[in-house]
């Protein structure tokens, strides 16, 4: 019985080391970063293509590099709300340093060690590169800061358990960087770069399984909207086999559709981000969506 007992205690402190392994937050070290210059005119490219603006701007300011934060995020699993990501030193990333910035946009985790929801999508954003990284956290320091706090997150049981997003991160956050392909031209592996990376439009026009991970074999497929009215649009050849790449091009720069009309809803505040990118980048991105083979 002695044995048993000491064997069952052994089991229990592997167990316990495993678990604290797999969901401990992961950081990167301020030495792990090389010497950089920014560049804010490709900071501000990264900034308009993560689409900072939809999620982190002050609801109803006219300014909307105002990143007071605060707008609901409606889920499943409760209601985010998207922190003040602007300049102020106290209520803001202010204080952040670059290792800091870097952590929380591949690691998911915060300056003081918790793990964020992946409400903020740092599965898309780790496929960034250290340069876009850093440059997107300068262009965002010369933005104008922002006073006050936003509320916590309201999440249903047990959704808004931290802890067990470290085990969420062993399953969903693989820290892998884009890789671009040696056998496909220059447009298109830009274009998968910044759909799969600062785009991250995968995150919503994708469908989830049960713990809230992207079901790989339906990328880009569409799914059930998160806010819970309607559907997002299945985005591979699919459902936009008879869209050019010219068709793709206009909804990424003005939102309007083939047949006249205008898109909607959340898609009318990632074309106001996407406008505002070089023209260049949004024909990459046409061209690199026109590409995807049809998943139903």
């Amino acid at each position: 019985m002695r044995r048993i007992l000491l064997v069952l205690v052994l089991l229990a402190l592997v167990g316990a080391v495993a678990f604290w392994f797999i969901t401990r937050p992961q950081v990167i070290a301020a030495s792990a970063l090389p010497a950089h210059t920014p560049n804010l005119d490709n900071g501000k490219v990264m900034f308009y293509a993560g689409g900072c603006i939809s999620c982190h701007a002050t609801p109803k300011a006219e300014d909307r590099t105002r990143l007071g934060g605060g707008m609901e995020l409606k889920s499943p699993y409760g209601s985010f709300y998207p922190p003040n990501i602007s300049p102020h030193p106290k209520d803001g990333i202010g204080s952040w340093n670059e290792a800091q910035f870097v952590t929380a946009m591949v690691k998911g985790t915060s300056p003081d060690g918790r793990h964020y929801f992946p409400s903020f999508p740092y599965t898309s954003y780790q496929k960034m590169t250290l340069a876009d990284l850093r440059d997107m956290f300068a262009f965002i320091k010369t933005l104008p800061p922002v006073e006050g706090r936003v509320r916590d997150h309201d999440m249903r049981f047990p959704f808004g358990m931290r802890l067990a997003l470290g085990g969420w991160k062993f399953l969903y956050l693989d820290g892998q960087r884009f890789t671009p392909d040696p056998n496909r031209p220059a447009e298109w592996n830009r274009g998968a770069y910044l759909v799969n990376g600062p785009g991250h439009c995968a995150e919503c026009h994708s469908p989830r399984n049960a713990l809230g991970g992207i079901v790989e074999a339906k990328r880009f497929a569409g799914g059930p909207n998160p806010e819970g009215e309607g559907t997002v649009p299945n985005i591979t050849q699919h459902a936009l086999k008879d869209y050019s790449d010219q068709d793709i091009l206009e909804i990424l720069t003005t939102g309007m559709n083939p047949d006249g009309d205008s898109v909607g809803g959340s898609m009318a505040a990632v074309v106001r981000n996407t406008s505002q990118l070089p023209q260049s980048d949004r024909a990459a991105m046409a061209a690199y969506i026109k590409s995807l083979p049809p998943v139903q």
